[in-house]
């Protein structure tokens, strides 16, 4: 039977041939395709019932036994196979191919799909990839770069990609608004925009690998690659994402954003300051899917608070019920004294994460200083950059020092 589509296709010039022979009055061809639109439309009937059927049925799982062509991407076996033509790298070689059809970049060296690093945090061990099975989704082409880093884990939106620059318009202020009374002219005043530039910026890292375990391609080697590539990249877009300078090479994250509204910790007091900085985003009319980011030498603190009968100060009471969300990747070196710890608050779907490549590695058998040892070095790079698209939905603390508190009457 034909697709579904199709049928619906001839349907509508079935239709059209009717209306043609009602117009001309010619009631043979009407009957014959009145009577083709009802064979037509019981096909139809099946159509849809079959593709409801197809929704309507359990996927199978990925990481099932049942679907061998879903192994695990080996990274150290496509490095391999770049030294070694006969070494096979087919399903390595098939993901690139896809990669390069969906970027509108060319790739300087190996394009490596970002779900490769889904599996990070669980790579606790030197032999854990040899007990324990990993299952990737190579038809997912998305940016699990930043897909296990706290930024994105807040809810930042993340546009991936890109090609050129991206500015993005900003409505800054809003046109007047007043009543009248009969014949009055009504207020003037034009609304006011700027714009939110992201540029690429690129981050990266080097490292020597002995040949032989690369040529191995054993879980190990893997192991060392996903260990290597995920912790110094990844979690150094995410710290730059929190913390980044904005000068040199290095972008500009929500910490040092000037734009973005800040509070003052006083009298030690953080169930006041998480109080104000929710009320400052509150008269800032942001949306109401907000969640505090902030150190773990924070959470301990609030831990620590205790009330007029010394009993433990749960933290939903001290953060008033709003999501709160802990990470070392926030920095505890702040202000003058570097003993400063940051916390922000806000709705962080207006937090921009620009993607512009997907991970490029690159591999390099012939430098001098990894020939001489049989070694090859290897080039792991991303370009990425950050932008507050409304710096009113976030406000920062100042000055807190968590472990100097203030205990409630």
């Amino acid at each position: 039977m034909e697709p579904l589509a199709q049928l619906l296709e001839k349907r509508a010039a079935l239709i059209a041939r009717m209306n043609t022979a009602h117009t001309a009055d010619d009631g043979d061809a009407f009957s014959t395709a009145e009577n083709e639109l009802r064979a037509l439309d019981a096909q139809i009937t099946r159509a849809r019932a079959l593709d409801a059927a197809d929704r309507a049925d359990q996927g199978t799982a990925l990481n099932s036994e049942r679907t061998p062509e879903f192994r695990s991407y080996s990274l150290a076996r496509r490095i391999a196979a770049s030294l070694d033509p006969l070494i096979d790298a087919g399903r390595e070689l098939e993901i690139e191919q896809e990669l390069a059809r969906r970027s509108s970049q060319e790739a300087r060296g190996i394009r490596v799909p970002l779900e490769y690093f889904e599996t990070r945090a669980a790579q606790t061990t030197g032999t854990s990839a040899a007990i324990v099975p990993e299952d990737y989704r190579p038809e997912m082409f998305t940016s699990a770069l930043t897909a296990a880093t706290v930024m994105q884990s807040m809810g930042a939106t993340v546009l991936t990609g890109l090609t050129g620059n991206v500015v993005i318009p900003r409505e800054t202020g809003s046109p007047a608004v007043g009543w009248v009374n009969e014949s009055e002219a009504l207020p003037t005043g034009n609304a006011s925009f700027d714009s939110l530039s992201l540029t690429p910026h690129h981050v990266g890292a080097i490292t020597e690998l002995s040949r032989q375990l690369i040529m191995q391609a054993s879980p190990a080697a893997d192991a060392i690659l996903r260990s290597m590539l995920s912790r110094n990249l990844a979690l150094e877009i995410d710290r730059a994402a929190i913390n980044g300078k904005g000068t040199g090479a290095e972008p500009r994250g929500i910490l040092n954003d000037p734009d973005v509204a800040t509070v003052a910790y006083t009298n030690n007091d953080l169930f006041t300051l998480t109080n104000a900085m929710i009320a400052k985003a509150d008269l800032d009319n942001v949306s109401p899917t907000r969640s505090f980011l902030g150190t773990n030498g924070v959470k301990a603190g609030a831990m620590l608070l205790r009330d007029g009968n010394n009993r433990a100060t749960p933290l939903s009471e001290t953060f008033h019920g709003e999501t709160t969300h802990f990470s070392n990747q926030v920095p505890t070196n702040l202000g003058a004294a570097k003993d400063e710890h940051g916390l922000v608050y806000g709705n962080w779907a207006d937090f921009l994460i620009g993607i512009w490549s997907q991970l490029d590695i690159l591999v390099n058998p012939y430098a001098e200083s990894a020939y001489n040892k049989g070694n090859i070095l290897i080039r792991a790079m991303a370009t990425v950059d950050f932008g507050v698209r409304r710096p009113a939905s976030f406000v920062r603390a100042t000055g807190v020092k968590p472990y100097v508190i203030k205990i409630p009457a």
